[in-house]
Order: structure tokens, then sequence, then C-alpha cells
């Protein structure tokens, strides 16, 4: 064993006792349980009990769990001020210290304990690169509120907010909204990043059976922590290891029940960089050829009207992998963190409720939630979320409205500035150039609040949330930090977007692309200092995942 460079050393041990462990305890295996439990965070507020079953799932299988944190932010409260900067680069934290803390104590095994938006890539990366035995299992999904009979989650408030300030509803119902959207603990409860997140672990094999879609305030979620806690005890015994189970072949699976599901736009950042830990090349390229053949099946809020509780009665992640496995897409001989292969833990999972994950042969639509753009606006890449958009807008031509940050867009949407078949753009707010590339759920809430979600588009080198809707179009790539296209857009330019042809271009000239170019000069850093600085010295841009890597 690994601990074995601890535990047979008497100094070591004489600190170990210190901690209240018994000689029993110093032979077994010792095991990591990350925890991202603050209080800060709804969806990490109840994970002291999901560790507590963690500990005693271990404990029951013959192992000695050792519990160390994992830092969280809530995007929903960094969102629309210079907190949300700090957002994405945590993934790299997390990972950085989970790699600190298990090395640094020779832990055998980890179970990673997350729930929110990067909490779930930054462990996933941190699983990959140490590639140690480990085991994912969640806080669970909030579930949905309620106003005026129907059920409604985050997003609902933001466009309800923005509706007030329009003056289109009154302040007793926007506060029926903020009294009821949000009701229990758990990640918000539509197919938002971690939600999307969650699941995908599933997928990849990360994760067991329900641990994306099992409410948070369920008993069953307790019960399914100390399975993972009696299960990473076998993955030690048999040597599985994460990079045995996340293979290239599974990040095809895992982006094809992205495109099933209509996942966030943010797991394009996610899964390339999960992949880079494995020393896989994630090319987004294939995420369209995936979606061609892939039908969307689910339509979870934001894009419809249910929510991951209704996924999971109607059978969750493992029933959307096998109705798909109908059209022969999914890779099924993959070994998992069951121990059993993707063919054996998906059969028999039926689908419960066709109007929650549609048949095959009568899907929401027949290519994938999620389509990635090119021209050139974006020669590298940008992504939208297909399935969340009106269709009016799958096809759209308008002028330009350049803003260099989120919060002059802001501006001009709220003073109604911004009209129909306008194209907003907002640019200066990618990885390096915002840096951290904030989330817009902000800008995209306001135009659906103003009633211009099927009429106005949004253009960013920015990110959004899973909670946006509507004809949102980020990750622009390469970035206007480093001189991308989008950085030489100027107001009234026609920008022409064709989502279904997977196509985005301004309707310039090359001569006068290149005659902008060369009268382009790079910005001043928005942030010198701090971590913020360090990151953006080192990201790549987000068609690469917005990892951080050395020159």
């Amino acid at each position: 064993m690994k601990s074995d460079m601890i535990t047979k050393s008497a100094p070591k041990r004489a600190l170990l006792r210190a901690l209240g462990l018994t000689d029993r305890e110093m032979k077994q295996p010792l095991i990591g349980i990350v925890s991202s439990q603050n209080d800060i965070v709804p969806g990490h507020m109840n994970l002291d009990k999901i560790v507590d079953a963690v500990k005693l799932g271990v404990a029951m299988a013959g192992g000695t769990p050792l519990v160390f944190p994992a830092i969280a932010v809530c995007d929903g409260l960094a969102m629309g001020h210079q907190g949300m900067k700090y957002s994405l680069v945590t993934r790299e934290l997390i990972a950085d210290s989970t790699e600190a803390m298990t090395m640094a104590h020779a832990l055998d095994a980890l179970v990673m304990v997350p729930n929110c938006d990067k909490n779930v890539p930054g462990l996933l990366m941190a699983a990959a690169r140490l590639n140690i035995p480990a085991i994912f299992v969640s806080g669970g999904p909030m579930l949905a509120g309620k106003v005026n009979g129907h059920k409604t989650s985050f997003s609902s408030v933001a466009e309800a907010d923005n509706e007030f300030n329009a003056g289109k509803i009154t302040q007793e119902e926007l506060l029926e909204f903020e009294n009821n959207a949000c009701p229990t603990c758990g990640s918000c409860s539509g197919m938002y990043t971690a939600n999307s997140m969650n699941c995908l672990t599933e997928v990849l094999g990360m994760g067991l059976k329900g641990n994306g879609t099992i409410p948070a305030v369920y008993s069953e979620r307790i019960q399914l922590a100390k399975r993972a806690g009696m299960q990473i005890m076998e993955l030690l015994k048999n040597d599985i290891r994460p990079r045995d189970i996340m293979t290239p072949d599974a990040f095809t699976n895992a982006l094809t029940i992205d495109m099933a599901l209509g996942c966030s736009t943010n797991s394009m950042l996610h899964l390339p960089a999960i992949a880079h830990e494995c020393g896989i090349r994630l090319d987004l390229e294939m995420a369209n050829e995936i979606s061609d053949r892939t039908p969307t099946l689910c339509h979870l809020a934001p894009a419809g009207h249910t929510y991951i509780e209704e996924l999971n009665e109607a059978g969750g992640i493992y029933a959307v992998m096998n109705e798909i496995n109908k059209i022969g897409v999914l890779k099924t001989d993959l070994i998992t963190c069951t121990g059993k292969t993707v063919g054996e833990n998906i059969a028999g999972c039926i689908n419960k409720n066709p109007e929650v994950i549609r048949p095959v042969e009568d899907p929401y639509s027949e290519k994938g939630g999620i389509a990635v753009l090119k021209g050139n606006l974006a020669p590298d890449s940008c992504v939208v979320k297909r399935s969340a958009v009106a269709p009016e807008m799958l096809k759209h031509s308008g002028p330009a409205r350049v803003f260099d940050c989120e919060e002059d867009a802001m501006d001009a949407i709220n003073s109604a500035k911004i009209v129909a078949g306008d194209v907003v753009v907002i640019r200066y707010e990618g990885p390096k150039g915002g840096p951290g590339m904030r989330e817009m759920l902000n800008p995209t809430s306001a135009i659906m609040g103003h009633g211009l979600g099927e009429s106005v588009a949004l253009i960013t080198d920015g990110r959004f949330s899973g909670a946006t809707r509507g004809a949102a179009i980020g990750h622009v790539s390469p970035e206007a930090a480093v001189g991308g296209n989008i950085a030489l857009i100027k107001d009234g330019d026609t920008i022409q977007i064709d989502i279904m042809a997977n196509k985005i271009d301004i309707l310039i000239s090359d001569d006068e692309l290149d005659k902008r170019r060369q009268e382009w000069k790079p910005r001043k850093p928005a942030i010198t200092t701090g971590y913020l600085s360090r990151s953006a010295a080192i990201v790549t841009s987000g068609n690469r995942g917005a990892v951080l890597e050395n020159n």
C-alpha cells in the first residue's frame, strides 16, 4: 500500500495516534475523503452528512477514512460582480490542493464529495492527475420550487428580477419567486452546470448509478454515499484507476449523453480540461459529429419545464444511456467504478416516463443539444446550447452592439438601448481578458426579462451559466484579449448566425479585417496582482478548456 510510507514509520505513527487512530486503523488502507462542504453554497451545506455516510461505508469495508477539504464557489452568489472572475479558476485550485494533500499524506485512494459547478470538474481533474483509485458521490440536486402552481428554479428568479426591473411584474410577484424557487439544499434544480457535470460523472464511469439525479434531501442519497464508501475498497483491491475508466471512448460517451441531455455549455470547457489531465486531447470539432448522430431526448430546465427530480423518477442517467444505446452510438465495453462495464450497468434500465426522456424514435430534436460554431468571428470555435434557443433564432442576422465588459452591456439592456434584431457582443471577458471568463447569466436574463429572447442574440468570449437560455453564444476563440476577431468588431457590423449549419460570421471583407487587425492594440490587463493575474498569464483559450498550461 502507498500509505505504508507513513504507517510503517514510528515517528509518523505517533502523529497518527495523535489523531486517535488505532493500530488496526493504521494497518488498513488510508482513504482520503475530499469534502467540499461549506456554509456558503446551498449545494454544499449538506455535504457533512454525505461525508459521514461515506466514512461509514469505508470503515464497513475495511478502510480508514480521512477527511480533508476542497473549496467551493457558488456561481449564483458570484454572478454579476467581480466575484465571478474567481469561479472558473477554482478548478485548478481544487485540483492542485487535492493533489498536494493526497501526495503529502501518501493516501491509497480517494472518495470525492463535490456538488457544484467547478468542484466536480476540479476533482475529476485531480483524480485523473493522481491516478489512484477514486470514486465520486455528489451532494445531489435541489428539489424544484413552485410558484403559482408551476415548478420553477433559480433561473426563473433571475428572469423575474429583470421582468420586475422592466415593469412587467410587481414587487409581490417577484417576492413569490424569491421565496419559493429554491426550496431545499442541493445543486440548482435544472440541467445547469452542476447537474450536467454530476450526470456526466455517471457517464464517464466515475460515479455510481443515481449520483447525478437522486435529490439532495432524499435518504437514498445517504445510502448512495455508503455504497460509494464501500465501493472504493473494491476499486482499490482490484487496482481500477481513473485513467483505466476515463479513456478516449469514455469521453466520446460523455459527449454523446451531453448531447442527449442538453447539458450546460460549460461542459464544453470542463470535459476538455478533464481529458487534458488524462493525457487526452479532446477536440471540440468532434462535438458536432457526435451531435449530428445523437438526438436530444430531454428538455430539462431551462430549456423546458422538467427538472432533475423528474429525470430521476424516469430512470435517471442509465435510462437515458440505455435509450440512446438503441441506436448503437455508445461504447459499452468500458470498465466503470462499479467494477462492471457500461453495458452491464445500463442493461434493463428502462425509460419510465417518455415525456421526460423521449424515445429515440420521437426525440425533441434529431440533433444534440449543443452546437460548436465556427466562422470568421470565431476561427477556432464558439459554443451554443442549441436546445435552449427559440426556433426563430436558430438563424439570425443583425447589427452588432459592442461592449467591452458585462456591466456596460447590462446598462444598455436595462436602459432599453437594445432592440429587436440586435446582436449584443460582450468581449474582453475571456479566460485572459476577464480574467477568469465570467458567466453571463445577468445579460441573458435581462434580455429575456425585456421580452427580447426571441429577437436578440448575445455573443461573448466569456461563458454562460447553465441556467441561461436563448441565442447565447459563448467561448468565442480566439478571445479579444489575444487579438481574436471578436476584438475587431465595430458597432453596426452585420453578424450572421446559422446555428443549424454551425456557422457564425462578421459580414465584412478579409481586407477590412486585416486592416482592423493592424490597427488593434492589446489592452492593459484588467488585474495585475494575485491568483487571477497568475492564472491569466498561463491560461489557454476556451476551445482548449481554459486550462492552465506552463509556456
